[in-house]
């Protein structure tokens, strides 16, 4: 692992929470990420599902340099290339994609794979990565399923993700192989597209208080 994808991964834990995001326009983009700075997480996961995503990446990184911002829902190597270009942190996918993988080591942009079963694991040891997202976690077992990982790969951790909430969200986080949840319920896009920046500040607050309560 190279200093960068330690230095990262570090932070997402220390997140503890990792923000879903779906953006229709990059005008958004500043005020959503100063809610969710002012709610306590310092990080956002922009999802390559809209056509805003890597503009929206660059203008976080150019203006708000504190917040860790990642490109999510990554499925291809040009995408790659837009999110790494667009100064993305770390890529996220749904699925194990060996040349999305590949792509992301070879510009040292931390890559968490999607996967949901021991083979998936054992694909991204083979790749030398010690963190996947585990997606869709809920629908994929949850929390008995990550329990049942654990014996066999105690060095890996995880990015569950899909179906996480409030009412949830520290049963995965008691987990030692759990690096951070992620989760859209605190930039539901009903949420964003009416500019509801001060819900998203009090569920961000929410989240890093469950965060807290962890630690």
């Amino acid at each position: 692992m190279t200093d960068n994808a330690r230095n990262v991964l570090a932070r997402l834990g220390r997140a503890g929470v990792v923000p879903v995001v779906e953006l229709d326009g990059c005008e958004v983009a500043l005020p959503l990420a100063r809610a969710l700075l002012a709610g306590g997480l310092p990080v956002a996961e922009i999802t390559f599902r809209s056509e805003a995503a890597a503009d929206s990446i660059k203008i976080l990184r150019e203006q708000l340099p504190q917040i860790l911002v990642g490109a999510g829902t990554v499925l291809d190597v040009v995408q790659v290339e837009m999110a790494y270009r667009a100064g993305s942190q770390f890529a996220v996918t749904p699925g194990f994609n060996p040349a999305v993988v590949e792509a992301c080591i070879e510009l040292d942009m931390p890559i968490l794979p999607g996967i949901n079963s021991p083979t998936g694991v054992e694909q991204a040891m083979g790749f030398g990565l010690e963190a996947v997202k585990f997606f869709p976690a809920e629908a994929s077992g949850g929390v008995s399923f990550l329990k049942a990982l654990s014996g066999p790969y105690p060095s890996i951790r995880f990015l569950p993700t899909g179906g996480i909430a409030p009412n949830n969200l520290r049963d995965y986080l008691a987990l030692p192989n759990v690096l951070a949840c992620g989760g859209t319920w605190i930039v539901s896009p009903a949420l964003v597209r009416a500019s509801r920046f001060d819900e998203i500040t009090r569920l961000a607050d929410e989240a890093a208080g469950l965060v807290a309560r962890n630690n």
